[in-house]
């Protein structure tokens, strides 16, 4: 005797219209959360801003001997990821001692819906010269305003103003009038002419690092620089 029992045809035609109810309830269940879920993609962009110059943002003496050049999305979880654990680091050991400097650049990536609203908000707390409190600040605060935890970003820009204590009329005017897109775009420019296509991106010494460099690895880069750079100034003094 089989160890399987037999089923009936009425039994299977049962329980195939029972399989099709239940699928039936779980596509619908799919579809409702598609139709609902927060809408990521591109932010629009005007093709025909007017062109500007890649400026980035500079933290610590514009003479340092070893320069990094960093490239960045605010939105991105890596750089936020090093922005928040990894730049302390580099600030006390590296930047505050005088032997690098930082320049940031934007870099928003299209899969980012609100990166655009923070590069914005972080050049227009530049113009009252809180650039670095607002970088921090988005960081720091990174799932309080990404793709997922609103749906309102300017608001949340607007927010953190208040909190850095800027002059909210003018952060405002700044802000709404989009008047630092073309230098968001620029420095977006300048991030796929150096070859740049992951965040965050470090280049030191002519060299491109992409990922979230540690602070030792940083630390080494640096110092191999400033060996180069000794060097360079021993042989130039011989060469006299």
């Amino acid at each position: 005797m089989s160890l399987v029992a037999s089923t009936s045809p009425r039994a299977s035609q049962k329980r195939f219209v029972f399989v099709l109810a239940a699928i039936a309830i779980v596509g619908a269940g799919v579809l409702g959360y598609v139709a609902t879920r927060p809408k990521g993609g591109p932010v629009a962009v005007d093709p025909n801003l007017p062109p500007a110059t890649a400026e980035g943002y500079l933290i610590g003496k514009e003479d340092a001997p070893v320069k990094i050049i960093e490239f960045a999305d605010f939105e991105c979880p890596a750089c936020g990821q090093w922005a928040t654990l990894t730049e302390p680091d580099v600030r006390a050991r590296l930047i505050r001692t005088g032997l690098a400097s930082i320049r940031f650049f934007d870099f928003p990536l299209p899969m980012h819906k609100n990166t655009w609203a923070a590069s914005n908000a972080a050049a227009c707390a530049s113009d009252q010269g809180k650039f670095w409190e607002m970088h921090d600040h988005l960081f720091y605060a990174q799932d309080l305003w990404n793709g997922e935890a609103t749906s309102s970003p300017d608001k949340k820009m607007k927010a953190f103003a208040k909190e850095l204590g800027l002059d909210e009329k003018k952060f405002d005017e700044c802000f709404d009038s989009q008047v630092h897109y073309p230098r968001i775009k620029a420095s977006g420019a300048e991030a796929e002419r150096r070859g740049v296509d992951q965040t965050p991106t470090f280049i030191i010494g002519g060299q491109r690092y992409p990922g979230n460099v540690p602070y030792d690895q940083m630390k080494k880069l640096v110092e191999a620089e400033l060996a180069k750079l000794s060097k360079s100034d021993t042989s130039k003094k011989g060469a006299k």
